[in-house]
């Protein structure tokens, strides 16, 4: 009997180094992915770099409006609501989450504020709430929470695929701002700052919120142990929790910082506007996609870069812009669109395939 109790206990302590040396493997493993994925891919980003430059010589030689001051920052300005919602999306892309509620989380914050601030005897809505635009806004970010709250719960903890889930709450928050807008575009007063104000050198100061969007995750992602623990994730979601990464709040965060994104995309083109239309941020997701994988990030997780995702940002917003000056039909521009995204992520796939990761 003492025999057995020994052999058991001499078991028992002969498992535990395999387990400690398990667990440190692990942590071994995702800090090494984390320090390299959270560099900046050179071959990814010289080529959309030379893609880029590619567009704008040939804009340039085809129109001769393309590459005056004025259509430059006509290019920023469309480019900017865009890019600001693609940096966290690249956040959660690179920890394998998609959020493709996006564009109508951005219309329905923005009718949800547009809505609040409607006198409550307005015929346009029912459900005007005649608040000041403090009032408003604080409804607007209330209803920022509860997206970012729900898309980030059912994921972590119900356990849901998250591209099922953003699926389901963007028809959800599309058939609501219908709802709230009685299907109508409701205007808002006073509301044009955020939007429309040119602070300096005549650039709209979405221009410049966009930019501190991509100087903040550039930071989060590159030099913060939250940003290298996404990569992790991403790379090896049980190497991850194994290491001691706190793997389902850290989504749950990264669905948070994209609603908050979404809201501030949102707002801008509601003052852009001066109304809130039941059709604001229709294809934003696509539009967001597309630029996050062309950048380089993977639907498999654990690669991309904010420099990529920017980078592809203005490929898309150039290539957008100077088919207009073409004159070329807006169908055939969404369908450009539609080709870039099937070729970013037939891309992605081939490349796995030879890095041998599929």
């Amino acid at each position: 009997m003492n025999e057995r109790d020994n052999g058991a206990e001499l078991a028992t302590s002969g498992d535990q180094p395999s387990q400690n040396e398990e667990s440190l493997a692990a942590r071994a493993k995702v800090l090494t992915i984390g320090r390299l994925r959270s560099r900046v891919n050179l071959p990814e980003t010289t080529a959309l770099l030379a893609v880029l430059l590619v567009e704008f010589v040939f804009f340039s030689i085809q129109s001769e409006y393309f590459f005056l001051y004025a259509n430059l920052v006509n290019v920023l300005q469309n480019v900017a609501v865009i890019g600001i919602i693609a940096c966290p999306a690249t956040l959660l892309l690179v920890a394998g989450q998609v959020d493709l509620s996006v564009g109508s989380a951005a219309g329905f914050i923005g009718m949800s504020m547009a809505v609040a601030a409607t006198a409550t005897d307005a015929i346009t809505t029912p459900f005007g709430l005649g608040l000041s635009l403090m009032g408003a806004f604080l409804v607007a970010l209330l209803a920022t929470f509860l997206i970012g709250g729900i898309n980030g719960s059912l994921v972590t903890v119900v356990g849901l695929n998250s591209i099922i889930t953003t699926l389901g709450t963007l028809a959800i928050l599309r058939g609501l701002t219908k709802v709230i807008g009685d299907g109508q575009t409701i205007r808002i007063n006073g509301f044009n700052k955020l939007g429309v104000v040119r602070p300096l050198f005549d650039i709209p100061l979405s221009v410049y919120l966009f930019a501190l969007v991509v100087i903040l995750f550039y930071i989060i992602m590159r030099f913060t142990v939250y940003g290298r623990s996404m990569y992790a994730i991403g790379a090896s979601p049980e190497a991850a929790r194994l290491a001691g990464i706190r793997v389902r709040l850290l989504i749950f965060i990264g669905f948070m910082l994209s609603a908050l994104a979404v809201a501030l995309a949102g707002l801008i083109r509601l003052s852009q506007i001066g109304g809130a239309s039941t059709q604001a941020g229709v294809g934003f997701e696509l539009a967001v996609l597309t630029a996050v994988i062309l950048g380089g990030a993977s639907l498999s997780g654990g690669r991309g870069t904010i420099v990529g995702t920017v980078l592809a940002v203005f490929v898309v917003g150039v290539l957008q812009n100077g088919l207009i000056q073409l004159n070329v039909d807006s169908f055939w521009i969404e369908v450009a669109q539609g080709v870039l995204l099937v070729g970013a992520v037939t891309f992605d796939q081939i490349r796995l395939r030879m890095a041998g990761l599929d």
